[in-house]
């Protein structure tokens, strides 16, 4: 629009400018006549300028229904450039003839198709967003279906399974990567429960079978125990004079052997459950084996029973020790715990904590002093300050005194008021980086990336003291000169009346 105003300008001014040499308006007016085909000019003025250099009015033009404007004397520099009005284009150019000045050319357009193409183009613009909204939500439709579908079915399938017992169903494949995952694990499950009821089922069966057969063998075997009746007597007695020792030896053996493991093997849980049960299955062969075979004695079934037993004990330890262990990993949301808070007097606890973590502790010659008093007694959740003190340990040892001799820690306890415990923790260690200081409560940062260092340590910390125990936590460490933690959470504090009624 600008340009096509200038264009005119310049032509009329081009026009004008013998007209106004030899002040011929009346030609003039009647040329700018021809100006009513371009629709969208609405007045044009042309001055000249007079013997005192002032400008006059020379000749006009007003589009039909178009009121006259006044006139622009004042106005020559600032409409030197094109410039839009609330409802019009105006513009001032100079008449020039060989080089001179003689006048002004004032042009005011409309600019009511310019507002039109931009209220045009508004509407087209909102029209097309419109139509995107409309198609994103129903990709989003699409996209949420392909998600939510596979989960239906899979949903559709456990409460199928878990109403008619068909464990020989299975989940169907997904295109969801954590979906197939989860569907393959599940199917391992069912696999895994249809091959158990099978053995359970095949193993009724020949239950069933010896008892039918179980009358014929008693009848068969009566006649051969009577014989050996007398040499089992004499051996039952014998074995009556060793019962006890023997059974106390097996005990004893049995809970040093499992003390040894955990103590050894604390890391691999699993590892234990599997030896076991694969002990018990040997056992079990074996005992079948004699019963097949008309061997089986009672001693070594009491024996069998013994072991089924201790074994029983070792799998079900070490798999709740490792479902727990893979808690404790996962665990970054403290909120899951449901632990009810109880009295406790602290120095105790701590000394519970230390001796629980001697079989760690007990080759490092690290030394760790507790500042307590003895008869401080409080009301709180033991259990997350286990853990935070644990992890807090533990964390001195495996990063802050690594290539060190010997590390020390302190661990300062007292109240501050009647219902806040402050806990300082303090080691000599190596620090910690400035960079990772200012990230160490965030989950996943570690300095053993790759060497067995997961970074849920302080994230776990951080969890508890905040919404377990209602408290904050701080740490401030330069590297090279340890690191402390300020740990402030409420607890309620206990004097002896409070704990005999408690108790």
């Amino acid at each position: 629009m600008i340009n096509e105003v200038e264009t005119f300008a310049e032509l009329i001014s081009t026009n004008a400018a013998s007209g106004i040499v030899f002040n011929d308006n009346v030609t003039e007016e009647q040329n700018l006549q021809a100006l009513s085909a371009a629709a969208f000019i609405n007045n044009v003025h042309i001055y000249k300028l007079n013997p005192a250099n002032e400008l006059e009015f020379f000749a006009s033009y007003n589009k039909t229904g178009q009121a006259p404007v006044r006139a622009m004397f004042g106005q020559t520099e600032k409409l030197a450039t094109p410039t839009f009005g609330a409802d019009a284009l105006e513009y001032m150019m100079p008449v020039t003839l060989e080089g001179d000045r003689v006048g002004y050319t004032y042009i005011r357009a409309s600019i009511d198709a310019l507002n039109k193409l931009t209220l045009n183009t508004i509407l087209i613009t909102c029209s097309v967003l419109l139509l995107a909204l409309m198609l994103s939500f129903l990709l989003t439709l699409r996209l949420q279906r392909s998600v939510t579908h596979p989960i239906e079915e899979l949903v559709y399938l456990v409460q199928q399974i878990s109403h008619q017992k068909e464990y020989s169903s299975r989940a169907k494949a997904s295109s969801l990567k954590e979906l197939d995952i989860l569907g393959s694990a599940f199917n391992d499950m069912l696999a895994t429960i249809q091959q158990h009821i099978e053995r359970q089922e095949l193993a009724e069966e020949e239950y069933r079978r010896l008892n039918l057969s179980l009358e014929e063998k008693v009848g068969q075997r009566t006649t051969a125990l009577k014989e050996a009746n007398k040499e089992l007597i004499q051996t039952l007695e014998k074995l009556h004079q060793f019962q006890r020792q023997i059974v106390q030896n097996e005990k004893m053996a049995s809970l040093g052997d499992m003390v040894a493991g955990v103590a050894h093997e604390v890391n691999t849980p699993i590892g234990l459950g599997v030896t076991a049960s694969t002990m018990m299955l040997d056992r079990l062969t074996q005992l079948q084996k004699d019963f097949e075979n008309k061997n089986l004695k009672a001693s070594a079934l009491a024996k069998f029973l013994k072991e089924g037993e201790e074994n029983l004990n070792i799998i079900y330890r070490n798999l709740n020790r490792a479902a727990e262990l893979i808690s404790s990993f996962k665990q970054v949301a403290v909120d899951q715990t449901s632990e009810n808070a109880r009295a406790f007097a602290f120095k105790q606890l701590m000394d519970e904590i230390l001796l629980s973590m001697r079989p760690k502790l007990k080759k490092l010659p690290h030394d760790i002093q507790l500042h307590c008093d003895p008869n401080l007694t409080i009301e709180s959740k033991a259990g997350p300050i286990n853990q935070i003190m644990i992890n807090l340990i533990m964390n001195s040892v495996i990063h802050g005194f690594e290539f060190m001799e010997k590390g020390q820690i302190d661990i300062w306890v007292e109240m501050q008021g009647n219902n806040k415990l402050s806990i300082r923790y303090v080691d000599n260690g190596k620090g910690i980086p400035e960079h990772l200081c200012k990230r160490i409560f965030d989950p996943f940062v570690t300095t053993k990336r790759g060497q067995g260092g997961s970074g849920l340590g302080m994230h776990l910390v951080y969890n508890l003291v905040t919404q377990a125990l209602n408290g904050s936590i701080t740490v401030t460490s330069e590297e090279g000169h340890g690191v402390e933690f300020q740990i402030l959470f409420p607890v309620r504090m206990l004097e002896h009346s409070d704990i005999a009624k408690s108790s």
